[in-house]
Parts: structure tokens; C-alpha cells; sequence
């Protein structure tokens, strides 16, 4: 059984008889995972964006699940889930190996954990290489050109998404540690989230912020669309996680569920009582804020936890979003930092609260409320370190990308649009 941590999956070389009801069910998790990217990301960001950007946010998310994936089946899996430097030696630290480069070696008989094919598990965690320099997209929305942009993604992945996951789920130095993240709270959500904050910064703010002018959402049906797509495919970010079609797995489900819910009756609750009215982008961000903290915790926490998480998560995301951000400046154009970087932080602190040997099973992990306070103190510890690393990284990627291709478009470009200035196209033509 796992136990609060997705554990690296080594091959069973040689075996034959996949699980049947762990496949089916893998393939399933597979497909909704992949659903979040393109259309669920595509559909929230680019309802987000003024029209005449809508193409250019859609067109990113339709790319990186593409490039992302050639990536990570040429080298990103064997980098994260290899095991050829792991030997004792420091490079072993940062590179599992390269010994399944295009998944050599892997054969229609090779199973991963949960007697399921391994090509299968290596898709499953393809989604997840791929949806997360998607989530940074949010930071730097309207404002980037789409060279610079590809160039940057790719490298962003090979060199701090790679690591982190390799660390985390590969058995790397902050899995060994004991470090509780189910289904990507550090590895996704807080190495996106700061990540993104980086970018923001040093892009800097759009022009339409410096005249003043509000920017507004240029279809909140397609935030509605994306958002509840999102929570549908969350499913199987999460409760697929556990790679087994069992208890953990309907745990998982319900937890994310319910934690979600939470959340949007909490963010609802607050905007109503600050802005007087319950407000429909308000909702949806709240369900993304629940959506993210549940997910390192949703393999180790039970009911009373999603319950506290959701709440949590949806208060402390609303803070920064609506009170924080704005004092501070920083143009966070779609809220990827203020929601998955701190709601991703949020999760995994709690989840060193709340995690139980009811879900965890016995010798599991268990978090402070009952009585282990030292899990709490590595979860803050090993998601500070991944904050510093994922920061430095991505301002050295940002600054060498930079200055050969170039990120920021110029203001006659953005003025236009990316849609016209970046691809030659609009959203929406005119009716004759």
C-alpha cells in the first residue's frame, strides 16, 4: 500500500499479466489528466485574457502538451525514473539515468507498481511534465512572445521540472527524507507557483496596468468551462496517483472532492462579505485553490482534513489574490502564483497536520494533529528548499533566454494583441 508519497516506480523487467482493473482504470486517469491541459487549462486562461489574446493563451497549452511530451518520453522519464546514476553518487542526487531514453528497453511486459504496463505509467506521468510549465502560462499571460515562450518551457522542464520530480517521486534525496506529496503539491504546484511569481516579476507589469485600465475577463463561460473541467480531470490527477484501482484510489476521490468544495463555498463567502456580491471568476478560482492544496495530501488525509484544507486553502489564496497582490504590485496577470504556488504550500503544510494512518495505513505517515510533528517540519523544510531552487533556476533560465531570443513583446505587439502579433489570427471574426 503507499503511503502519503507516490513512490518511485521500478520496472518489473521480465513480468507478464498486467492488472487488468489497475489498467483500465490507469488508462482512465491517463485520459482525465490530459483533459486538465487542453481544453480544461486552455478554457480557464483563456476566458481569463482580453479577446485579443485568447488564441495566443490557448495556442501555449495546445504546444506544451506536445513538446513537453516528445521531451519527456526522449528523455524526462528516464531522467526522473531511471536508475543509473543511483548508486551512491551525487549525481544520482539530481539524474536517476538515461537508460530508458525513448523508453528503451521497455517492452509491452514490462509492469511499473500496481501491476500495470510501464509505457502506461510513463504516459500517466507525462501529464503531469506537461501540465506543469502550462500552469506558469497564468503569470506571464499578454505578454510574451512565442519564440522566447517555446524555448523557455522546454528548458524549464528539462532542468527544474525534471529535478524536482526525480527528487520527490524518483527517490531522490527529499523523498528519502520522507517528504509527503501524493500527487504533486511541491513538485507541480509550488515549483509552477514560484516559478511563475519569478517570471511575473521580471517580465514585468503589462502596459494596459500602467494606464490604469481594469483588465477584464473576456468570457467567463469559457472560466466556467475550464474551471469545471479542471475539477473533473483532477480526478484523475489525484486519486490515479496511487496507480491501483482500491480504497486509496476512492479515498483520494472523495478527499479531492470535498475539499473542493470547500473551497468555493469559502472563496463564495468571502467575496460576498468584501465585494457584497458572490462573484461566478470568484468561484471558479476558489475550486482551482481547493483543487491544488488537496492534491500532496489527498493520499494521506481523510474527511476532516480535505474539510479544513478546502476552507484553508480558499482564504489564505483569496488574501493574496485579492489584498496582497495588489499592494505588492507584482502583475501576476492570471493568478498562478497567488493560487497554485500558495495554495500548493498551503496543501503541503497541512498535509503534515492532517495526514492519518487511517488512509496512511499502519507505519505510514502521520501528521501533527496526531502527534508527529516532525512530518510538519519536513514538509515546510523540503518545500522551502524546492521554493529556492525553482526560483534561482527559473531567473537564470529566464535571463539566458532572454538575451538570445528575447521574452517580452514590444508595446506596439502588445497593444494589438498576441493573437495578431504572434500567430496572424483572431478569436472571433466579424459577422457579415
Amino acid at each position: 500500500m503507499l503511503v502519503g508519497v507516490m513512490l518511485p516506480l521500478t520496472a518489473l523487467a521480465g513480468e507478464s499479466g498486467a492488472d487488468s482493473g489497475n489498467t483500465a482504470w490507469m488508462i482512465a486517469a491517463t485520459v482525465l489528466v490530459m483533459l486538465m491541459t487542453a481544453p480544461g487549462l486552455a478554457f480557464f486562461y483563456g476566458g481569463l485574457v482580453r479577446r485579443k489574446n485568447a488564441l495566443s493563451i490557448m495556442m501555449q497549452c495546445l504546444v506544451i502538451t506536445a513538446v513537453i511530451s516528445i521531451e519527456w518520453i526522449a528523455v524526462g522519464y528516464s531522467w526522473v525514473f531511471g536508475s543509473g546514476f543511483m548508486d551512491g553518487g551525487l549525481l544520482g542526487e539530481f539524474i536517476g539515468g538515461f537508460e530508458k531514453v525513448f523508453l528503451r528497453g521497455v517492452s509491452l511486459e514490462t509492469l511499473s507498481g500496481g501491476g500495470i504496463p510501464e509505457t502506461l505509467f510513463a504516459l500517466f506521468q507525462c501529464m503531469f511534465a506537461v501540465i506543469t510549465p502550462a500552469l506558469i502560462i497564468g503569470a506571464f499571460a499578454e505578454r510574451i512572445n512565442f519564440p522566447g515562450f517555446l524555448v523557455f518551457a522546454i528548458a524549464w522542464a528539462l532542468l527544474v521540472y525534471n529535478p524536482m520530480a526525480h527528487w520527490v517521486w524518483g527517490n531522490g534525496w527529499m523523498q528519502r527524507l520522507g517528504v509527503i506529496d501524493f500527487a504533486g503539491g511541491t513538485v507541480v504546484h509550488v515549483n509552477a507557483g514560484v516559478s511563475a511569481l519569478v517570471m511575473a516579476v521580471l517580465l514585468g507589469r503589462r502596459e494596459s496596468l500602467r494606464g490604469g485600465q481594469p483588465v477584464a475577463p473576456h468570457s467567463i463561460p469559457f472560466v466556467v468551462l475550464g474551471a469545471t473541467l479542471l475539477w473533473i480531470g483532477w480526478f484523475g490527477f489525484n486519486a490515479g496517483s496511487g496507480l491501483a484501482a482500491d480504497g486509496l484510489a476512492a479515498n483520494a476521490f472523495l478527499v479531492t472532492h470535498l475539499a473542493t468544495s470547500a473551497a468555493v463555498v469559502t472563496w463564495m463567502a468571502l467575496d460576498w462579505l468584501v465585494s457584497k456580491k458572490p462573484t461566478v471568476v470568484g468561484v471558479c478560482t476558489g475550486a482551482v485553490a481547493g483543487l491544488v492544496a488537496i492534491t500532496p495530501g489527498a493520499g494521506s488525509v481523510d474527511a476532516l482534513g480535505a474539510l479544513f484544507i478546502g476552507v484553508a486553502s480558499a482564504g489564505v489564496c483569496y488574501l493574496f489574490v485579492t489584498i496582497l497582490k495588489p499592494r505588492l504590485g507584482y502583475d501576476d496577470a492570471l493568478d498562478a502564483f497567488g493560487v497554485h504556488g500558495v495554495g500548493g504550500f498551503v496543501g503541503a503544510l497541512l498535509a503534515g497536520v492532517f495526514a492519518t494512518r487511517l488512509v496512511t495505513g499502519d507505519g505510514g505517515p502521520e501528521g501533527a494533529l496526531y502527534g508527529d510533528w516532525n512530518q510538519l517540519w519536513i514538509q515546510a523544510a523540503v518545500n522551502a528548499v524546492a521554493a529556492c531552487f525553482c526560483a534561482l533556476a527559473t531567473y537564470v533560465l529566464f535571463k539566458v533566454v532572454d538575451k538570445v531570443i528575447g521574452l517580452r513583446i514590444t508595446r506596439d505587439k502588445e497593444a494589438i494583441g498576441l493573437d495578431v502579433s504572434q500567430h496572424g489570427e483572431i478569436a472571433y471574426g466579424e459577422n457579415e
